[in-house]
């Protein structure tokens, strides 16, 4: 395993293109465009005002740039450096942006989401999707590209409309049965759509392609309900996470849940594994100490090393209590993950902050749990294998396959705080991200 040089940035923005061959940073107002494997910039792009969000088009020929604050979109491309796009939304502001699938139609949505504006870059035309919800997940494209879903808000009821993407035409349009629609997600073969309502209503809905409802899940009433969703890779199960700490997993034969999965404090099984994180002083031999230390030594002598340790269960987990009378509170399931080959699910219970719980899909049973000494902050699954990479906001990064587990400490000077990764399409290179910095881990296809 080999790092790169730690290189500047800001606002963790960061992203490999889909086809692998380009990595793209910021900074400040500057985009860094570098080649994959050797890192060696290939164009620098000077923008008009802080960048706040950037995102690839699909071909990975042309990359836009979000200044929220201005109310401003630039387009550049790679092909023709000298070529270049702005898009000023003016009075109307500007909260979010992002590609269609063709890489060559950007949609921006305006500020108190008034509308979703729809720019061509070829022809220059614009098309307008009005009512448009502000809620977290609004707007979502069937993996084809050929679909797109519009959570709207109209005379105070929740609608869903859904747009053919290569002319913008209307294919449907219905109301939800939802109190405050929250969030609306494709499955990945682009038949069915799921909508959840609000945390105050336990409630998702699966739409077909042709708006009808195929069936209506609520697992409680009273309580807190959704929190997180997730599909399947094969679209075969969907994952709710729920604020009882809970994950529900839906077949897609009858809707039916199929297991509960729970999140106790306290790990009694013995079929499953804990990995623990434990950290250790280094020990240094006193024949060798000199004074002054030389840097490396030094560098030894005060840093501490971890490292994983099986442990002998039952084991207790850290447990947070959340607090009752705050908004948001810290409960539930809120990560939720599948694996590429659809064997594995992680997930993250906010209450047991330290802890990644690794599910095998095929048995339905918790197979191991990793249990940290900081909270979690990421983790995401390898594209091409069963391999979870996991950062906690410290200079390491944790991988875990069915083989095993291992700890990485990222080499260098000064305090390198991973906040966010993201693989590379291969599989062969992991792009880490902290709040000043980034580098490139670069992975070899036989290591855990």
């Amino acid at each position: 395993m080999n790092f790169s040089e730690l290189f500047k940035l800001s606002g963790l923005l960061g992203c490999f293109s889909p086809d692998g061959k380009c990595l793209a940073s910021c900074l400040q107002h500057r985009l860094v465009v570098r080649d994959a494997s050797s890192l060696q910039i290939l164009q620098l792009y000077t923008c008009l005002d802080q960048i706040q969000y950037i995102e690839w088009s699909s071909d990975s020929l042309f990359i836009l740039c979000a200044m929220y604050k201005r109310g401003i979109v630039q387009v550049w491309s790679l092909e023709q450096p000298e070529w270049h796009c702005k898009i000023d939304e003016g009075l109307a502001g500007l909260v979010a942006s992002c590609w269609s699938p063709d890489g060559r139609h950007i949609l921006n949505t305006t500020e108190f989401h008034l509308r979703i504006t729809v720019w061509s870059l070829c022809t220059k035309s614009v098309s307008y999707i009005k009512y448009p919800k502000a809620c977290q997940q609004g707007v979502t494209f069937t993996k084809d590209g050929r679909y797109m879903a519009v959570a709207e808000r109209r005379d105070c009821k929740d609608f869903i409309s859904i747009f053919v993407c290569n002319n913008w035409q209307l294919l449907r349009h219905f109301d939800t049965e939802t109190q405050d629609l929250v969030g609306i997600e494709w499955a990945p073969n682009g038949c069915v759509l799921a909508a959840w309502d609000t945390c105050l209503e336990y409630k998702v809905l699966l739409y077909s392609l042709d708006g009808r409802l195929l069936s209506s899940y609520r697992a409680y009433e009273w309580l807190l309900g959704v929190k997180s969703i997730a599909w399947s890779p094969s679209s075969q199960f969907l994952a709710i996470g729920s604020f009882d700490e809970k994950v529900r997993i839906l077949n897609h034969v009858t809707w039916k849940k199929i297991t509960e999965l729970n999140h106790p404090a306290t790990i009694s099984n013995k079929k499953t594994i804990v990995y623990k994180e434990v950290e250790k002083s280094p020990t240094v031999d006193r024949e060798r100490l000199s004074f002054p230390p030389t840097r490396a030594l030094a560098s030894s002598l005060f840093s501490t090393q971890s490292k994983y340790e099986i442990s002998q269960v039952p084991v207790s987990l850290q447990y947070i209590k959340p607090v009752a009378d705050r908004a948001n509170p810290k409960v539930g399931v809120g990560m939720l993950a599948f694996s590429a080959d659809n064997c594995f699910l992680a997930t993250k219970n906010d209450n047991i902050p330290n802890a990644v719980w690794i599910w095998d899909v095929r048995k339905l049973k918790l197979s191991v749990v990793l249990e940290q000494l900081c909270t979690i902050q990421y983790f995401q699954w390898d594209p091409c294998q069963p391999r979870l990479a996991v950062c906690t906001g410290s200079s390491r990064v944790y991988l875990w396959s069915p083989a095993g587990c291992i700890v990485v400490q990222v080499p260098g000077e000064g305090d390198f705080q991973i906040m966010s990764l993201s693989w590379h399409p291969s599989g062969d290179s992991m792009l880490l991200l902290g709040k000043d910095h980034f580098c490139v881990c670069y992975l070899e296809r036989e290591e855990v």
